[in-house]
């Protein structure tokens, strides 16, 4: 396995977000207060780098909600391991998010 990048604070706040349960841009950007020019720029390097993976859900889901479909970022075993060192790196990110604390 190649080993994982080294991710700045921000990256690493996002990431944590995402695997603690907060899949969706609106919802990392509601946790971390981190504004929309900042997350959605830094989900695509995430994933371009092979920490996230993404997927669209359904329209039809959407539609029952009234609202856009939502495209849900999960991390991929990469993104744990850059995860396990970020932690390491940034001591507080443990504590940031926690899977209760995730937005529905």
């Amino acid at each position: 396995m190649e080993s994982p990048p080294k991710l700045s604070h921000t990256g690493a706040m996002i990431l944590q977000a995402v695997d603690a349960g907060n899949p969706y841009g609106l919802s990392i950007m509601d946790i971390t207060g981190l504004p929309s020019g900042t997350v959605y720029p830094a989900l695509r390097r995430l994933e371009r780098d092979r920490l996230v993976i993404s997927r669209w859900e359904s329209g039809k889901a959407a539609e029952k909600e009234g609202r856009p479909p939502r495209k849900y970022y999960r991390p991929t075993a990469l993104g744990e391991a850059a995860l396990v060192v970020s932690r390491k790196r940034y001591p507080h990110l443990s504590g940031l998010f926690t899977k209760s604390e995730a937005v529905k």
